[in-house]
């Protein structure tokens, strides 16, 4: 089973919908939040978006994750915002079959979903900068797409059919 990383901005259901998808194909969850650094979190919660260079050692820390669940042959899935195309080839240099689901969704429903969420570091005051970075996945680089205004096990189920495996 290849790694997948399930990708999009804030708000969109990554953690939710990775969660449930790496408990369905009984493989490890990792929330890539938690591997930002105190700093980057910070400047988050301060309302201040990140840059390239603050994303870098967080997206490394990602993709030794990666690569080490592909070496290992073990499934993962990894929730991270993986905004921009460098970001994708970073993480698929360190596991090249690394597939990556993209959560999309309209911005209203987006800033609905984050103003309801209780103890996140990330203020709905960064959504426009966090879709004015988004860079979506192209055809070539075999992404599966999913809206948001479907249920996370709908979600799911979709992409468990599109990876073309049977749970």
């Amino acid at each position: 089973m290849p790694p997948i990383v399930v990708m999009g901005v804030s708000g969109c259901g990554k953690s939710r919908v990775g969660r449930d998808l790496a408990a369905r194909l009984g493989v490890a969850f990792l929330e890539g939040d938690a591997l930002h650094p105190p700093e980057n979190v910070a400047r988050m919660a301060e309302g201040i978006p990140l840059t390239d260079a603050d994303r870098q050692g967080w997206l490394a820390a990602i993709a030794r994750a990666l690569a080490e669940a592909a070496w290992r042959g073990a499934g993962i899935v990894v929730s991270c915002s993986a905004l921009r195309r460098p970001y994708r080839d970073l993480l698929r240099a360190a596991a090249p079959a690394t597939r990556f689901v993209h959560l999309t969704g309209p911005r209203a429903l987006l800033i609905e979903r984050m103003a309801a969420r209780e103890g996140h570091f990330m203020p709905v005051s960064l959504l426009d900068s966090q879709l004015a970075t988004l860079e979506p996945p192209g055809a070539e680089e075999q992404p599966i797409i999913q809206s948001i205004d479907q249920s996370p096990e709908t979600i799911v189920e979709g992409t468990i059919v599109a990876l073309g495996i049977s749970k």
